[in-house]
């Protein structure tokens, strides 16, 4: 019988669990880390890894990788969308800098209400999606990594330069976040299908890699589909993958839960060009998870 492919997750919790280095991580909560995981999931049957032992919302993760297609970098347009997972950093900077006592929730509204407010305090500098299609050179030219990997996989399939990634050294030191899903490479295969290998330096366990599985296996679909593939092996690799010490309970329950089926994705359109998704054209279908687990992200 075959193995549930989301075992693999579940182990990679129990290995931390089990033999994670206790570590004080730059966010002062603490973590449990291990260095060095891989995970494979075989895309070719029309699955995508959406994971079933805790409701997934993989429509804000697939949300989430349609802006950095975009190379934005400030929360505005994500809250237009009801996208609320990076702004925690605009947030506590805001409250840092100024001293004032506001929650998330009017901080948010004046975001969208406020555009001088937004480019002042929503602004998360340059983070993934300026690297991905604006990456600055030292000649001043910008670069659109995700154009050049298209291009290269219809004109030379056969290639191993086609990737991209977000570590732009110099750029570094202005990001609210520094990418912690690095670099992406594409492997065309004989048979047509377009393979795809993310590698992760950082990997928060129990909130971030549920929603990273799915932002990359959707950047797949949508590549595929601009060159006339479909998709085949989606590769994860891990650096520092880790539990943060407030999200141990929360781990282990999640461990006590049998998967489900994992449910199908289908494309409802080809658009022109990879900026031409919207949220409607993804149609995930038989999604059945337990129910949701919730847990603080660590700043």
């Amino acid at each position: 019988m075959r193995t549930h492919p989301e075992r693999q997750y579940l182990d990679l919790i129990e290995r931390i669990l089990e033999g994670g280095d206790r570590r004080v991580d730059r966010t002062g909560v603490g973590t449990l880390s291990v260095f060095g995981a891989t995970m494979r999931f075989d895309l070719s049957d029309g699955t995508i890894p959406v994971l079933t032992t805790k409701k997934v919302f993989w429509k804000t993760a697939i949300k989430e990788m349609l802006w950095f297609l975009t190379g934005g970098t400030n929360i505005r347009e994500l809250l237009r969308e009801n996208v609320r997972i990076w702004t925690d950093w605009p947030l506590a900077r805001y409250r840092r800098e100024t001293g004032a006592a506001i929650d998330q929730a009017g901080f948010e509204a004046r975001v969208l209400a406020d555009e001088a407010f937004a480019a002042r305090w929503g602004e998360l500098g340059p983070v993934y999606g300026k690297q991905w299609r604006r990456w600055q050179g030292a000649d001043g030219r910008e670069h659109d990594q995700i154009a050049e990997v298209i291009r290269t996989i219809r004109e030379n399939p056969g290639s191993r330069r086609m990737l991209f990634h977000g570590w732009n050294v110099p750029d570094l030191p202005g990001m609210a976040l520094p990418p912690c899903h690095m670099v992406y490479q594409f492997h065309v295969h004989s048979s047509g299908r377009l393979n795809m290998a993310m590698y992760q330096r950082s990997g928060d366990a129990l909130l971030g890699l549920p929603f990273n599985f799915v932002g990359a296996a959707a950047l797949q679909a949508m590549v595929a589909q601009q060159t006339d593939l479909v998709p085949g092996e989606f590769v994860w690799m891990g650096g520092d993958v880790h539990l943060y010490l407030n999200h141990l309970d929360q781990a282990r329950e999640q461990m006590r839960r049998e998967p489900r089926p994992f449910p199908s994705l289908s494309l409802a359109r080809r658009p022109a060009t990879i900026d031409g998704y919207r949220i409607e054209d993804f149609v995930v279908t038989g999604y059945d998870s337990h129910p949701p687990i919730a847990a603080d992200v660590a700043v």
